[in-house]
């Protein structure tokens, strides 16, 4: 942003302008790749890993920065699964690829992938990532560098995405259909193309020993994560897709049985305005079905680093969706939240419950702007009663988090769930008394005549020393009574006189 625009901001959106500053000034990068002791995990020392480091940048401006924060050489490993993915998503997008000749590359693309010095200049002169695969050898170098444990992982998924993405690219060349026809079909396209990355991200997570060795295998978690970003961005770019005749919301929600439009341009014409809305609710209410797994997903995460990598794209998507949500321009243009927020998501997503509040504050402002007139209506309120719910249910809203660290929760004393917390607290402690006192007797009855013999000596032994401290004083009395007796005795015998 240069000068102007700063002040322009100051003037016009003063509260965004403090976030902002708040961001450059206080969120610090957490590492920095090209620094000389982090060369043996980042690979910045090589020229090819250089090259790799810029293709990130240039193919993405969201995930490059918090790829580039993973702890050790995962985000190495990281980068080149993105590249990799990003090469194979580039020939699938590029209409200009025959399909005789994208099959083949698609199809085997997991093994070209490994295959020292191979790379692509076929795709088209304005295909934005042209360049990824002309230069696709200095990845495969890369790659081929990879623990065994990283690579089987990429090699794997990307022969699964492989599969997938032919397929649909197969069937759109041959059928003539450029739509996808069902919900089904929408998800397991969104499968391939980004559950697929959730699964691989998830193990490799657990093969850098960052999280636990489970989290691999937790693949409908993993699946709804990918599933959120990607129906997400597919939702925000409608007006851009379309220009490029590219049609992913599925037919079953917007076509003509349902909602009259025989084609997907149609959303954006003015007399069609409020049927586009309905639809527009409906394909992010499909998108918010993934909400709560999403939730579940990050509760499992340990590592900070890993964690804020799930966690601030999550947070974008779900602030993407409220901006899209009732608004007629994402029909007109592609929108983008604003930067400020983005800053402010960026700085919150920290830790699950302040996630779990930015997901509930904006499901509200969902609700909030629904209309009681749209088809939708009532399942998009149900979705975030859902949100709700697990909120609700995993950070309770009457349980005050403490200012400092180390010190216990406290209770909102308005909250009639916190007396009823109070009180299975004491009701709690009189149990745990209650069935000590009753394994002690059940230990004492166990004894049995020992024990009882044994409170007969304790009561003889205590009688016994009451009668000895008795005679000893009367005998110490005594002892003085007669001495007294003995002086008087000779003082009146001997000095009568």
């Amino acid at each position: 942003m240069g000068l102007a625009a700063w002040i322009t901001l100051l003037l016009t959106h003063p509260i965004e302008f403090r976030v902002l500053i708040q961001y450059y000034l206080y969120h610090e990068q957490k590492r920095d790749i090209t620094a000389m002791k982090e060369h043996e995990t980042s690979g910045w020392d090589r020229q090819t890993m250089r090259r790799c480091w810029y293709f990130l940048d240039m193919t993405s401006r969201s995930f490059s920065a918090v790829i580039k924060e993973l702890d050790g050489d995962l985000a190495r490993t990281v980068c080149l699964f993105y590249l990799v993915l990003r090469g194979l998503d580039t020939i699938e997008d590029d209409m200009t690829i025959p399909d005789e000749k994208k099959q083949p590359i698609l199809r085997q693309f997991h093994k070209l992938t490994v295959t020292p010095g191979w790379k692509y200049d076929g795709c088209g002169p304005n295909e934005k990532d042209r360049q990824l695969l002309v230069e696709y050898d200095q990845v495969v170098d890369e790659l081929n560098l990879l623990d065994t444990n990283y690579r089987d992982v990429i090699l794997d998924v990307t022969e699964k995405m492989q599969t997938g993405m032919a397929d649909f690219a197969h069937k759109a060349a041959t059928t003539g259909s450029i739509y996808v026809e069902t919900i089904a079909d929408y998800d397991l396209y969104c499968h391939y193309v980004a559950g697929l990355v959730g699964e691989g991200l998830s193990r490799l997570f657990s093969a850098s020993k960052k999280e636990v060795e489970w989290l691999g295998t937790q693949l409908e978690l993993s699946n709804s994560m990918g599933l959120l970003l990607q129906k997400t961005n597919i939702i925000r770019d409608y007006r851009e897709d379309c220009e490029e005749n590219r049609f992913f919301w599925p037919r079953e929600i917007w076509g003509q049985e349902k909602y009259g439009f025989k084609e997907m341009k149609e959303m954006h014409a003015p007399e069609a305005a409020e049927r586009a809305q309905w639809v527009q609710t409906e394909m992010i209410l499909d998108a918010m079905r993934h909400l709560t797994d999403s939730l579940d997903y990050l509760r499992l995460l340990k590592n900070q680093s890993v964690f804020a990598f799930c966690a601030i794209p999550a947070t974008m998507a779900i602030a993407t969706l409220e901006l899209c949500f009732m608004n007629p321009e994402m029909f007109q243009r592609n929108i983008k939240i604003r930067k400020a927020d983005a800053a402010s998501l960026i700085m919150r997503s920290t830790n699950p419950r302040e996630v779990a509040s930015i997901f509930r504050t904006y499901c509200r402002k969902i609700h909030a702007r629904a209309r009681p007139q749209d088809p939708n209506f009532l399942r998009l309120s149900v979705a975030c009663g859902k949100v709700e719910q697990w909120c609700e249910h995993n950070y309770p809203s009457f349980v005050q988090m403490p200012s400092t660290a180390g010190s216990p929760p406290t209770f909102n004393p308005e909250d009639a769930r916190s007396k009823i917390l109070l009180l299975e607290q004491e009701t709690e402690k009189e149990l745990t008394k209650k069935k000590r006192l009753a394994e002690i007797r059940k230990k004492v009855g166990a004894e049995g005549a020992n024990a009882d013999a044994n409170n007969v000596q304790v009561q003889a032994g205590s009688s016994g020393s009451e009668w000895e401290i008795f005679l000893y004083v009367a005998s110490m009395v005594v002892t003085v009574l007669g001495v007294s007796m003995g002086i008087v005795y000779i003082v009146l015998r001997f000095f009568s006189d």
